[in-house]
């Protein structure tokens, strides 16, 4: 039984499992395809990379990101969820995948547009829209069902990698506080930052001393460096509807 099964490695996904993990529930992402974003050529409008950088580079590090908080990652497409037992809706829900053992998990995380046909059997509020399907949310992502949530453009957010990312956050952090975990903020702060000031350290913060600053910030230099000291072979992936003969 996971704490949380997020459907969807995308942006939206990885980013709710990010901050579910760091907050102590034990997290599994089921990826059941390639992240829409692998179709772009060039990501261009993510604050903190002034001439863009390229989108899969950005997916392998938010990958690597959510392994080193403790994601699990398994390939497979969800094709059912429905709930462990009817009479009991804290039992938590089983996931169904194709080729594989069922998943069981306290909490689910739609992040997987444009497909969302496996909700079908929860009856959380899926609105179609010409040819797509959207699940009705609220503020925090909880749909109708509790425990189920979604993420990113399946909750109706615009279709930017940004804007995923803020949700999926937003998303995860629901998801904690819906849950059992002790939880304040995710911060990381100067040493004495809270004790300075004859306060506790808030669960899910931490206080840092300078070396331990100084050797973090070296981690994520070499991190960086290493990701972009050479390009990424791959091409961007075409939409399937084009004809590349």
């Amino acid at each position: 039984m996971r704490d949380v099964c997020i459907v969807g490695g995308g942006v939206s996904g990885l980013a709710a499992s990010i901050f579910t993990a760091r907050a102590g529930l034990d997290t599994i992402v089921l990826d059941g395809g390639e992240p829409i974003l692998a179709r772009n050529a060039s990501l261009e409008n993510y604050p903190g990379f002034p001439d863009g950088l390229d989108a899969r580079r950005y997916l392998e590090l938010a990958r690597e990101q959510a392994r080193n908080a403790g994601v699990a990652f398994e390939l497979g497409r969800v094709t059912s969820v429905e709930l462990r037992d009817e009479d009991d809706l804290e039992a938590g829900f089983v996931l169904e995948t194709e080729g594989g053992d069922p998943l069981e998990a306290r909490r689910v995380i739609a992040a997987s547009w444009s497909d969302s046909e496996y909700l079908v059997p929860l009856d959380v509020g899926r609105i179609q829209r010409g040819s797509k399907h959207f699940v009705s949310v609220d503020d925090g992502g909880r749909t109708a069902v509790d425990g189920v949530y979604a993420a990113g453009r399946l909750a109706g957010e615009p279709h930017q990698a940004i804007v995923a990312a803020g949700h999926g956050a937003k998303v995860g952090l629901a998801a904690i506080h819906d849950s059992d975990a002790n939880f304040y903020h995710d911060w990381v702060v100067p040493e004495g930052y809270f004790t300075g000031r004859d306060r506790d350290v808030p669960p899910g913060c931490a206080e840092i001393d300078d070396d331990e600053r100084r050797e973090r910030d070296e981690r994520a230099r070499e991190t960086i460096l290493e990701a972009f000291a050479d390009p990424l072979d791959e091409r961007p992936t075409m939409h399937p509807s084009v004809d590349r003969d």
